[in-house]
């Protein structure tokens, strides 16, 4: 499984702390985990895919360069915000850790694609995502409805 886990590239220290874990628990269930490869969000969850020995795939909107260190696969778009179309297209599903513009695009791209998407401390919440409190219940909600372990009432 391919998870897309969104948010800017800027976060204090509680939204941090949320996406490691989410890296965590992604890589713990053996989950491919995709985002667009820079600081805040995209560096928590990749630090903390890396913390488990998960594997981490940047899309990035300029050049490999970018990268954070813990991007194994640096996609290097040379796109601008047009990767967060990559992004969510790669991503079986997604996980948005609160954010902002960029968020609202991928999160509404992912809804009219019909892909999962859980998130938590969303900006906005729109018809067909999942809001979740913890990073447990989130990533549970994505890997259960990619296992075919999942009812419509979820």
């Amino acid at each position: 499984m391919q998870i897309g886990v969104i948010r800017s590239g800027i976060c204090d220290g509680e939204i941090y702390q949320l996406a490691f874990r989410v890296g965590q628990l992604l890589a713990e269930k053996g989950c491919i985990l995709i985002n667009g490869g820079l600081g805040g969000v995209m560096e928590a969850s990749a630090k903390g895919a890396k913390s488990k020995g998960g594997v981490t795939v940047g899309i990035l909107p300029g050049g490999a360069d970018e990268a954070n260190p813990f991007i194994d696969i640096k996609i290097a778009t040379n796109m601008g915000h047009a990767r967060n179309m990559i992004i969510v297209h790669s991503s079986d599903a997604l996980v948005s850790v609160a954010g902002e513009y960029g968020t609202i695009s991928e999160l509404s791209i992912a809804l009219k694609e019909g892909k999962r998407v859980a998130s938590l401390r969303p900006p906005v919440i729109l018809k067909g995502m999942k809001v979740f409190e913890s990073a447990e219940d989130a990533v549970e909600y994505v890997v259960k409805s990619l296992s075919g372990n999942f009812s419509s009432q979820d």
